[in-house]
């Protein structure tokens, strides 16, 4: 069998991490995404794997190459324009012969899941009960048999929703090929899973486990699951005088300075630079060449390569991007007073504690305030002593 995934978006609500990057290759515990779900592919005996790719698709190729140091053969398909879910599927049509899965190429799944699927007849998809099932599309369901469908319902019908993981075989794509635009100007796999259910052929699969990455805050959510089964690897230097409660993975050519408190779960990429007397907690992944400093405290945050927080800095719950540079004694909150969730821009983070999202090469003066739920923009400059929040475009100057 053989396995497509769908990696050709931009990710628009991911940014500005995906400003300069595609979705599938923001870090969760310092490995993109994509990783995960090539490596839980493998694991299921599914060596072949397509990736339909567009939207910065250099930055995956040069990733992963031809998938070898993976365990896998992987060949590439380019969706040129971003034209639906469908479109992105017809991409792979002259590559693929006989069964195949179909995956989303935002979520990270478990292995033992996509045996179940591959296992089953086709065609089948992934089913998984939300909270929230108003924000996917959502299964009407008797037995195993799919009898209907609603995308992003206000009202829905059940809280089962499609997981985006598929077993198919040839016979979609002339279904495909017949399709007319939505009224979103998209070819949607929607309408082609319709016809299946009006044939009354499509069933679904419950599955164990599924953490959807379709906003930035989900990448704290991903990275506490994935950092759940870390073990201890230490390549770097741990200096005399550092206190470690819990796991930590140190790459090589990094040290973790004297004065230093670590707990709960942190993993720490190549050539950082930790401390002294930095203060690092919860489940927080640090990516290479970074620098975090004297009286610095990170929480429960990920943060991507090349980044400095070297002076008196607080940052808790947040997500921060590449090469961006925090002042001294810049602050971000992660809490608001009435404790109610945070809010960022117009959506609902569903969680209480929520701190920023900061793009790349981001450069804050000292003494900088960002308030709960603030989205900074790529390439965005902020003058010292400034206080903000809201929604920042990329490449604007705050302050004098």
């Amino acid at each position: 069998m053989q396995c497509v995934i769908l990696a050709a978006g931009e990710g628009k609500r991911m940014r500005p991490l995906t400003s300069s990057r595609p979705k599938g290759m923001l870090p969760v515990a310092n490995r993109p995404i994509l990783e995960y779900i090539v490596t839980a592919v493998r694991d299921a005996g599914i060596t072949e794997i397509l990736l339909v790719v567009g939207y910065h698709e250099q930055a995956i190729r040069t990733y992963f190459g031809d998938g070898s140091a993976f365990g896998v053969s992987i060949r590439y398909t380019v969706q040129r324009h971003q034209m639906g879910t469908a479109d992105a599927v017809r991409a792979a049509e002259n590559d693929i012969k006989g069964d195949f899965l179909l995956l989303n190429g935002d979520m990270i799944i478990r292995t033992e899941d996509l045996r179940a699927i591959a296992s089953a007849p086709s065609p089948c998809l992934a089913s998984v009960e939300s909270l929230h099932p108003e924000d996917f599309g959502t299964l009407e369901t008797k037995g195993t048999l799919v009898t209907g469908l609603a995308e992003k319902s206000h009202t829905p019908p059940s809280n089962i929703i499609n997981a985006g993981i598929y077993h198919f075989s040839e016979d979609i794509f002339p279904i495909i090929r017949n399709l007319s635009l939505s009224e979103r100007g998209e070819y949607e796999l929607t309408d082609a899973l319709f016809q299946y259910i009006d044939a009354g052929t499509l069933r679904h699969i419950p599955i164990s486990f599924w953490c959807d990455i379709g906003e930035p805050w989900h990448l704290l959510d991903a990275n506490e699951e994935i950092l759940k089964t870390a073990e201890d690897e230490i390549h770097g230097t741990i200096e005399d005088g550092v206190t470690i409660h819990g796991t930590v993975q140190l790459g090589e050519g990094s040290i973790i300075c004297a004065g230093t408190y670590i707990e709960g779960t942190c993993i720490f990429g190549k050539n950082c630079k930790i401390g002294p007397n930095a203060y690092i907690r919860g489940t927080t992944s640090i990516g290479d060449d970074c620098h975090i400093g004297n009286a610095t405290e990170i929480k429960n945050s990920v943060i991507f390569s090349g980044t400095k927080i070297p002076h008196f800095n607080y940052i808790g719950d947040s997500v921060i991007g590449s090469e961006t540079n925090f002042g001294a004694g810049a602050k971000v909150a992660n809490l608001r007073h009435d404790n109610r969730n945070v809010w960022a821009g117009r959506h609902d983070t569903g969680r209480r504690k929520f701190g920023v999202v900061v793009g790349d090469q981001v450069k804050l003066g000292i003494n900088c305030s960002l308030n709960v739920g603030t989205i900074i923009g790529s390439r965005t400059h902020v003058a010292p002593n400034t206080f903000v929040e809201g929604v920042i475009r990329e490449d604007t100057k705050i302050g004098r």
